[in-house]
């Protein structure tokens, strides 16, 4: 079985104060949308924040809220913790401020992790690897802990450590998969480029 879990930390200074996760799309948050995408395969969901409180009101009682260990230490920390407390093996692991995450790409991605007896398997969609939209083991864990105590604290430190397995492009194409689930939306002027996305292509609104 399959963990979901959202990243939902940082200070969005980029997005001017506005937390990512709560932008509306359609209706929508942004978190409420992706915990509708990722509850179809993912028996247990969490939201990773040092902000619980924010995201109480928004969120199913049956998603569990946790928060870092080592708190303002970035995606890693929020990685560390997710990986430390879930209930699964495998966890799917998605930045907050990703408007369309696809399940279906994360159960191509799970097969891959499996398949190569590998501790993450990670996106590469336009020559640039996803590690936010990626599937890891929680043994993956034990590292993410050394890196924080170095004070390292970069994903792609993780990266380094552990043994991934690359999904390419072509490979979700081949399956029919889109690779929409790889845009993300830190600033205002991108956040536009999704909203105008949004109004001329409706029916295209998810990265499966």
């Amino acid at each position: 079985m399959l963990t979901g879990v959202i990243l939902a930390g940082g200070e969005n200074r980029r997005m001017g104060g506005k937390h990512k996760a709560l932008l509306d799309l359609g209706g929508q948050t942004l978190i409420e949308r992706q915990i509708a995408a990722m509850s179809t395969i993912c028996p247990e969901l969490i939201v990773v924040t040092n902000d619980p409180k924010r995201f109480l009101p928004v969120v199913d009682r049956s998603v569990r809220i946790i928060t870092d260990f080592y708190p303002g230490k970035g995606p890693l920390g929020g990685i560390h913790a997710a990986l430390s407390l879930t209930r699964n093996d495998n966890v799917w692991i998605v930045g907050c401020d990703m408007p369309y995450v696809s399940p279906d790409a994360a159960g191509l991605l799970l097969e891959r992790l499996q398949l190569a007896e590998a501790d993450a398997a990670i996106p590469h969609v336009d020559g640039r690897l996803q590690p936010l939209h990626a599937v890891y083991n929680r043994r993956c864990a034990e590292q993410a802990a050394a890196l924080l105590a170095e004070e390292a604290y970069r994903v792609t430190g993780l990266l380094e450590r552990v043994r991934w397995e690359p999904v390419h492009d072509f490979e979700f194409e081949g399956r029919g998969i889109g690779t929409k689930f790889a845009v993300n939306t830190n600033t205002p002027e991108e956040w536009s480029e999704v909203l105008l996305s949004e109004r001329s292509l409706p029916d295209t609104n998810n990265g499966r």
